[in-house]
């Protein structure tokens, strides 16, 4: 799924800086490979006995009679033992292979050789090189079956009078059992398991396939010298003239110099579990050979040769006669893509990363806790507290009702005939005050009711497990398309909702009132729900603490620019690229659905899925984009304009093809969150805020600063606003989900966005930098900010007399000199060079 667009075919994606990947070499760096010392030594340890094994065994079938009566005389006594064996690796080796050859499995104990070492990997790299479950049961099973199937013959022609090195003790001693039972049809009985095993591990069609290449005669790959150029054979030379040029124009799959293309009807399941790790395709290339077959449906057969074996010679010269042919049979689209999916089924994402499993609830912690603890007494005692002071200023109440929540209780009141909503609004201090309560908020009314709502928080609060509300049915059999799950209600109801309806999220909140944690809680739902094909995460974490958790899921779910470093974000000067990199995304989208023929991204997929999209005219499928940035207000102080102009288009444009924003900040003053970016953010989520002020600029009404912190959150959605108490998910919990997903077969690299050519970091004064017509203060104003190391331009200005424009060019031409850094709003610039000495010899060189 990974793709690096250029979308124009003649344009070249740049390759990667080959530094930022680097080979894998002898020379590991433990904290790169994220992995225990303990860990890679055991791995190292298991791939060196799988080394151990192979030679042993190997030594022993040609020394192994020699050793066995060494063995024998002298078992117990290694030292002497040692001095007499001829196995390659002495006694322990000539053990080794006697116990494992001759006593157990015979030659099939080779099976352990490859098990062992692809262990040894995956323990000490944290990388498959084969599906370890998958190879660990066929393994096991072909060593019992291969040991059983030669014991079988070896007792048949008495090749041995007991144990033999075919089939070793086990398999002799299974096959005496079974042959005096069944004599000779024994072997029925051990194909028969064989059969067995491959029908219910790789399927019906795996068995079908292979009768039909035993019983199917291959093809010549020549053409015969007395060709009668028929219209069969010439359409046969011209689909395979085009599938040379379609794969000339792609990298292969898995960066083979020689690349195969097998028969499309090779049953998946079949060669699945051999697969190497798979390789992130460029330019849709998974999606082109999946897929390939759409816009000629007899190119079947003609897949099975490979690119070295189509020579020109092969294509007769009157191929011109059938091009009419050939365009006729690509324009009957519909039907060509109905028989497509009547022979291959719909096209499934999902199979590039076939064995992924989803995360599990018991990554999740199980918390000892009980029910929110609010006596009848204390309900009957705060609604007599209610109506009490409400009659104090002459307002009746005619019924009264509680409904106990996670964090707060719910009164309802129904007031006497007469009485202002207002006035009752008003007295939201003097109930608190009776109430002795931290603070109170008054729905008046409560949308869909004819009642006034009083929310008091509880003296004892009910913590929200995650486990709780991702185990849930309401979530588990959720078909949103982002299902995201935040919480409980006030009347104890978990609260789950699409984020692609929302379809962009504000949030805000004071620190340390539950922000980071919703933003964890947002995402640890898609993930939960989610396949790596169908959702990619852009993350922005300017605090560069947050989101660093999901670094291990790269490979799986998140999207980054060509070239980058990293794929979480946490430079504020790599912000702007990313998204008007994401901006270009969304207008390629858009050029796809309108080539399409579709409005939304849910009509394009379900094109595609049913192969009526053809992917050699680009055309692909396209995962959900989902992009959260952590602080809003650092990236609003030091690049302004240059991150509110995308994120308002992209909040404008970007939901029809399903890119959505998930914006956190918390300071929600009006120069963050502007009225351009506001207007487009529907959905406003707050956690305790510190103002009436702050509360309206997120919610556009006050309520949010009454909020009790801890998770305790407003949604708004529109015209209705929804208290809810944030699911707590803890950081270990976050780290176990990450590195489920993380240890699992990924994609080569993360998700390529287009790649965006922006300004220099520096600006364009280094470009217009001339040493030559340098201010005459500029080695002056340079030795001042090197001994005081304190990039001011007020520094400049008093100690040079200068004014300040004047001192602000020189700040310019010593950033263009690379004596200090960048600016960084409020902040002094870094001085770059540390001493005198040095700024000596740049100033020389100038």
């Amino acid at each position: 799924m990974a793709r690096n667009i250029p979308r124009n075919p003649e344009t070249k994606p740049k390759e990667k800086v080959k530094s930022e990947r680097k080979p894998m070499s002898f020379n590991f760096d433990m904290s790169n490979l994220n992995i225990t010392r303990f860990q890679f030594v055991a791995g190292l340890v298991l791939m060196l006995l799988a080394i151990f094994m192979f030679f042993s065994f190997t030594s022993h079938l040609f020394t192994g009679k020699a050793d066995q009566s060494e063995l024998n005389a002298a078992f117990a006594n290694l030292e002497e033992t040692g001095k007499k064996t001829k196995n390659f690796f002495g006694v322990f080796g000539a053990k080794l292979a006697d116990l494992l050859v001759l006593r157990y499995f015979g030659i099939s104990s080779y099976w352990l050789v490859p098990l062992t070492f692809v262990m040894g990997f995956r323990i000490s790299f944290k990388k498959e090189l084969l599906p370890l479950e998958s190879f660990t049961w066929q393994a096991l099973f072909y060593m019992l079956w291969g040991s059983s199937f030669m014991g079988f013959w070896v007792l048949l022609f008495h090749i041995a009078d007991n144990w033999s090195d075919l089939c070793g003790g086990v398999g002799y001693h299974l096959n005496e059992y079974l042959y005096n039972l069944l004599g000779g049809f024994s072997i029925l009985l051990i194909l028969f398991v064989l059969i067995s095993f491959i029908a219910l591990f790789y399927g019906t069609e795996g068995i079908i396939h292979w009768i039909e290449r035993i019983t199917t005669p291959k093809e010549p790959k020549d053409l015969p010298d007395d060709h009668d150029n028929s219209t069969d054979d010439i359409a046969k030379a011209k689909n395979i003239q085009r599938v040379r040029q379609d794969l000339d124009e792609i990298q292969p799959l898995h960066d083979e110099d020689d690349m195969v293309i097998r028969e499309d009807n090779i049953d998946e399941e079949v060669i699945r579990p051999f697969l190497p790790p798979v390789v992130t395709p460029k330019i849709n290339d998974t999606a082109k050979v999946a897929n390939s077959i759409n816009t000629v449906p007899t190119l079947k057969k003609e897949l099975s040769l490979t690119i070295e074996n189509v020579m020109e010679d092969d294509i007769p010269e009157n191929i011109d006669e059938t091009e009419d042919e050939i365009k006729q049979l690509a324009s009957q689209k519909d039907e060509a893509s109905d028989e497509l999916v009547k022979k291959f089924g719909l096209y499934d994402p999902m199979l590039d990363l076939p064995h992924y499993q989803l995360p599990t609830l018991d990554l999740m912690k199980d918390y000892d806790m009980g029910k929110a603890q609010v006596s009848q007494e204390e309900l009957k005692a705060n609604s007599n507290k209610i109506v009490d002071t409400l009659g104090h200023y002459g307002i009746g109440i005619a019924d009264i009702k509680a409904t106990i929540g996670p964090t707060v209780t719910l009164y309802e009141i129904i007031p006497d005939a007469g009485v202002r909503i207002s006035k009752i609004k008003n007295l939201e201090d003097d109930i608190a005050l009776s109430l002795a309560a931290l603070g109170i908020r008054i729905i008046a009314p409560i949308p869909g009711k004819g009642t006034i709502g009083i929310e008091v928080p509880n003296k004892n609060r009910e913590m929200v497990p995650v486990k709780m509300v991702i185990g849930s049915e309401k979530f588990q059999k959720s078909t949103a398309d982002l299902p995201i799950v935040l919480g409980k209600t006030i009347s104890n109801d978990i609260f789950m909702t699409d984020l692609a309806k929302m379809p962009h999220l504000l949030m805000a909140g004071a620190t340390g009132q539950g922000k980071s944690v919703g933003l964890n809680m947002i995402l640890t739902s898609l993930l939960y729900k989610k396949h790596p094909s169908q959702l990619k995460f852009v993350l922005v974490d300017p605090k560069k603490v947050e989101l660093t958790l999901f670094n291990k899921i790269e490979r799986h779910f998140l999207a980054m620019l060509p070239n980058s470093a990293e794929a979480i974000i946490t430079d504020t000067k790599k912000v702007v690229n990313t998204l008007n990199s994401l901006c270009i995304e969304m207008d390629n989208r858009y050029n796809l659905l309108k080539d399409a023929g579709c409005r939304n991204l849910k009509e394009y997929n379900a094109k595609f899925v049913n192969r009526r999209l053809n992917p050699d005219k680009g055309h692909y499928y396209m995962p959900y984009i989902v992009l959260v940035i952590d602080e809003l207000a650092d990236l609003m102080m030091t690049a302004g304009k240059e991150v509110e102009q995308p994120i308002a288009r992209l909040a404008q444009l970007a939901r029809a093809i399903g890119i959505h924003l998930v914006i956190a900040t918390q300071r929600p003053s009006v120069n963050v969150i502007t009225g351009t970016i506001k207007a487009n953010f529907p959905a406003r989520l707050s956690f305790k805020v510190t103002s009436k002020i702050d509360s309206r600029t997120i919610l556009d009404t006050g309520g949010a600063e009454q909020l009790v912190g801890m998770g305790d959150m407003l949604l708004s959605t529109g015209s209705d606003i929804i208290r809810l108490q944030c699911a707590f998910v803890d950081t270990p919990e976050v780290e176990d989900v990450c590195e489920f997903i993380g240890n699992q077969q990924g994609y080569e690299s993360a998700y390529m966005l287009p790649e965006f050519e922006g300004d220099s970091d520096g600006g364009n004064e280094k470009s217009d930098f001339d040493p030559k017509n340098r201010d005459q203060y500029f080695d002056e104003a340079a030795r001042l900010i090197v001994t005081h190391q304190q990039g001011s331009t007020s520094l400049i200005q008093r100690r040079l007399k200068l004014g300040y424009n004047r001192a602000g060019r020189l700040i310019d031409q010593l950033e263009a000199a690379g004596i200090v850094g960048q600016f960084e709003g409020s902040k002094a610039r870094e001085v770059l060079v540390k001493d005198l000495d040095t700024l000596e010899r740049m100033l020389k060189e100038l």
